[in-house]
């Protein structure tokens, strides 16, 4: 079909060229004042023409362009082939055929009747092509696009000529002076973005596209924060430049507003540098591999080329996906084998880490869930505490060169058993100072965006079904990190730790999870209150108001990257742990969660109930918006 295609356009231009040329010819009296023998020179003439101007077209391949998507290269191109076809001519014609039957006059006619016609030709097949798809599509619903720049047209184009489009752009809103009041491509300015409100009001649009993926990341937030105060609107948006460079079509890379966008803060994006010292070459293991930040640190870790990556997981699925991925992606580049086993087997762990020997093993194995915990307390001692125990002296036994532990915010000062279980595993890593060649390290993870059980899929869950959107407490603040940003933050602990360092991230300001509900229903076209309400279920069990400002702590040493922090915790000997441990496992026996909640406090100094702590946080908690961005962390 393209073969066929390219031929009718050449059998066109070369008709057009004919015609032209006998125009010209006739119109010039040629033809009147042409003697016989004249005449008969005139065919070779009109061969070389044609022959020169087909090399040309050739040469700078126009035929190979899809007109209906040319832009001002293909006509310039278009015209550079013209040009040059008529001067090989007019060269030729005086060299070579030392006579000139046609004047240079009428030569330039012919070229420029040959180029109007070709182009008038093509401007006639795009403009049906595009009326042809338009037509066949369903572009029903009016839209307006934010950002009047290259992006916005070239969505502009893609939603208008693509016949599964449903949108019908109405207008554009640019901050730019030069754009407002003029058309880009037939479509209307109207204004400014802090304009845009009231005249959809106006215009009766509903769905908004925001297409400035060169903005910054302080600039999209802004503009993002703003549009999401309307009512009844639908806001899409196109990523940032960096996240369209894999070049998918530009409808295709629409996607809703993510809540991710309205954080307040550019991502964090630490140097890969170190990181590729660390793991490259060696033999990696990651405990928990299938679950949402162990997947994640499987797909980052094989990207500094490990020699082995082993996954240890227990539940079969997730194992079993993140498998299909990393073989899918890699191929035989990548050794890799998955494992599926508990950590609370001492045995099978034994087994395994003597089996690989693995140089960096990275443990994310855990129960998470604070009110599930609260029920099953001895899972998460057995799991959590246990499980950690086992690790870490496989660990040491055979020689493991660095052990990370995937930490929570929650240890710090817990209200839960969650909490005060995985404080338990931090003392588990430092008991082990001084005493093991292994560099043990933990990391502290604040609210992870995205992860299993995480906030805002259920928000996003709650408002797909009609409402009503639920929260623990209107009061709640939280610190937000991303997946990526986790993982890439656990990889730069462990190429940077030594011995036994807790690491914690600069986290910038914290969210109020009322106002992210809010933005998140408006973001879907909803108004809160009105179309989908939004409810207290009271605090769950072990739940806080707000999580710890670690990063304020005196014991806080900055690291040389200016978001990684170290907290100085007390040492603990394994004499101590040994004790701890003792009541603890005395506590699994009698199998009743309030002995082994009580024995949490025993063995936990920092443990408080959840109802003392938010009593003492009181009845309002209150975001700071005066300080630095610096000023806030979370721990991670």
């Amino acid at each position: 079909m393209k073969t066929f295609r390219s031929l009718v356009l050449f059998a066109c231009d070369s008709f057009i060229l004919l015609c032209a040329t006998m125009l010209c010819l006739l119109v010039s009296h040629w033809f009147h004042d042409a003697s016989v023998g004249r005449l008969s020179n005139l065919i070779p003439h009109l061969l070389v023409l044609y022959a020169c101007v087909t090399a040309a077209q050739l040469l700078l391949r126009t035929y190979s362009s899809l007109w209906r998507y040319a832009e001002s290269r293909e006509y310039l191109s278009l015209l550079l082939a013209a040009f040059l076809g008529l001067l090989t001519y007019e060269l030729i014609a005086k060299t070579l055929m030392k006579s000139v039957i046609i004047s240079f006059i009428t030569l330039t006619a012919i070229g420029g009747l040959w180029v109007l016609g070709m182009l008038l030709l093509r401007f006639t097949y795009r403009v049906y092509r595009g009326h042809r798809s338009y037509r066949r599509g369903d572009h029903k619903i009016p839209a307006a696009i934010v950002g009047a720049g290259a992006a916005g047209i070239q969505l502009l184009e893609e939603l208008s000529s693509n016949q599964d489009s449903q949108f019908r752009v109405r207008c554009f809103f640019d901050d730019d002076p030069n754009k407002l009041g003029k058309n880009v491509h037939g479509i209307p300015v109207r204004g400014t973005i802090a304009q845009v409100p009231d005249k959809l009001k106006m215009l009766g649009i509903e769905t908004v596209f925001v297409a400035i993926p060169s903005a910054d990341e302080n600039r999209r937030h802004e503009i993002l924060q703003f549009l999401s105060k309307m009512e009844h609107v639908r806001i899409s948006t196109l990523p940032s430049t960096l996240e369209l460079i894999d070049r998918k079509p530009m409808r295709g890379q629409l996607r809703e507003v993510q809540i991710e966008d309205l954080l307040g803060r550019p991502p964090v994006v630490l140097d890969p540098a170190p990181v590729d010292a660390f793991l490259q070459g060696k033999v990696v293991m990651v405990t928990g591999g299938g679950g949402s930040i162990g997947s994640e640190l499987c797909r980052q870790i094989v990207k500094h080329e490990p020699r082995k990556l082993i996954i240890v997981d227990i539940y079969e699925n997730n194992a079993y996906d993140i498998q299909q991925e990393l073989m899918y992606r890699y191929g035989g580049r990548l050794d890799l084998v998955v494992e599926i086993a508990s950590v609370r087997d001492e045995r099978r762990v034994r087994q395994l880490v003597n089996r690989y020997r693995p140089q960096v093993l990275f443990h994310a194995a855990a129960h998470k869930h604070v009110p599930l915990m609260e029920t099953s307390p001895q899972e998460a001692i057995r799991n959590n505490v246990f499980g950690t125990l086992n690790l870490v002296r496989a660990a040491d036994e055979y020689g493991v060169e660095k052990f990370l532990l995937i930490s929570t915010d929650k240890a710090v000062n817990p209200t839960s058993v969650m909490g005060a279980s995985k404080r338990m595993c931090e003392m588990v890593l430092q008991s082990m100072k001084g005493y093991s060649a292994t560099d043990f390290v933990a990391v502290r993870f604040g609210n992870v965006l995205g992860s299993n059980g995480s906030v805002v899929p259920l928000f996003k869950r709650q408002i797909a079904a009609g409402g009503p959107v639920t929260l623990t407490d209107k009061r709640i603040i939280r610190y937000f990190m991303t997946i990526p940003e986790a993982a890439q933050l656990v990889l730069q602990a462990g190429a940077q730790a030594r011995k036994n360092e807790l690491f914690v991230l600069n986290m910038g300001q914290p969210v109020k999870i009322l106002d992210l509900a809010e933005n998140l229903i408006r973001l879907s076209g909803y108004v809160p209150y009105r179309d989908i309400d939004i409810i207290e279920t009271g605090l769950r069990p072990g739940e806080k108001l707000y999580e710890e400002l670690l990063i304020a702590s005196r014991d806080i040493e900055q690291t040389e990257n200016s978001e990684i922090f170290i907290e100085c915790q007390p040492a603990i000997t394994p004499r101590e742990l040994e004790q701890k441990l003792r009541i603890l496992s005395a506590a699994l026996e009698a199998d009743d969660p309030a002995v082994i909640r009580q024995a949490l406090h025993q063995v936990v100094p920092t443990f408080h109930e959840p109802d003392e702590v938010n009593r003492v946080q009181g009845a309002e908690v209150e975001i700071p918006v005066q300080q630095s961005e610096r000023d806030y962390a979370v721990t991670v």
